[in-house]
């Protein structure tokens, strides 16, 4: 083995592949994704759900302060997971992307382009020495002029689009439960029933109002729409009254 490189050598620099030919550091971002709180959205007929987990509050945090949910233009939302202070840098380039795009065009920018320039910043972060890889994946949906669309964005630069997708702990409980009961002809108020269900499936404990962050997109006057803690707890009631019976 003398002179040789050690397996433990490949994950010490971004920019050397490993001879499986795997980039160590963007996975272990994305281990750390897979072990934040659950995030997740979905497309219905009638506008776009976004949803996430907070981490569990201190009693002294204002409740209405979010780490998971935020807007990027009026038609455009994101809600994440992993490391928040990445997200802010990523969610500061998409405000900046979607004002511009107002100044030069006077129009709201597609969605699809905003999460390509979003992706070319996170790629550019797994090929230079240095630097280490963004530890957050994005889901970015909202209403444009085409349709309503949803998007997710990961720690390598790759993205796809999806009618219903789910980041962070439990995502595959939550995949699995999207898979059986999705429907595309879902009404908005029935998507924010399903995405309440989702993370409840996702979460390894009684889930608490208080921590989820919700929000909606409609495709009539499509303009982001945080829905209130009242209206989070009764979908959750009837939820949690279903599983019990």
């Amino acid at each position: 083995m003398h002179g040789m490189f050690m397996p433990s050598g490949y994950d010490r620099a971004i920019t050397v592949f490993s001879p499986e030919g795997r980039i160590l550091q963007v996975e272990y971002a994305t281990e750390m994704v897979n072990n934040s709180p659950t995030a997740l959205g979905l497309v219905t007929k009638e506008g776009v759900v976004l949803a996430g987990l907070e981490k569990r509050l201190d009693a002294l945090q204002d409740r209405e302060f979010s780490q998971k949910l935020f807007v990027l233009d009026d038609h455009i939302g994101c809600v994440v997971a992993g490391f928040s202070s990445d997200a802010r840098i990523l969610v500061e380039n998409a405000r900046i992307e979607a004002q511009m795009n107002r100044l030069l065009y006077d129009e709201a920018i597609d969605i699809e382009f905003l999460i390509k320039r979003l992706s070319n910043i996170v790629q550019q972060y797994t090929q230079h020495a240095g630097v280490r890889p963004f530890g957050v994946s994005m889901i970015v949906g909202g209403v444009d002029q085409f349709a309503e669309r949803l998007y997710q964005l990961d720690p390598s630069g790759v993205y796809g689009k999806f009618f219903a997708t789910v980041v962070g702990i439990g995502k595959d409980e939550a995949n699995a439960y999207f898979r059986e009961a999705y429907r595309r002809d879902l009404t908005l108020k029935e998507g924010v029933a399903m995405a309440i269900e989702g993370l409840s499936k996702a979460s390894k404990e009684k889930l608490e109002a208080e921590r989820i962050r919700l929000a909606t997109i409609p495709s009539q006057n499509p303009k982001l729409t945080n829905v209130s803690q009242e209206e989070i707890a009764r979908f959750l009631d009837k939820v949690q009254q279903r599983g019990a019976g």
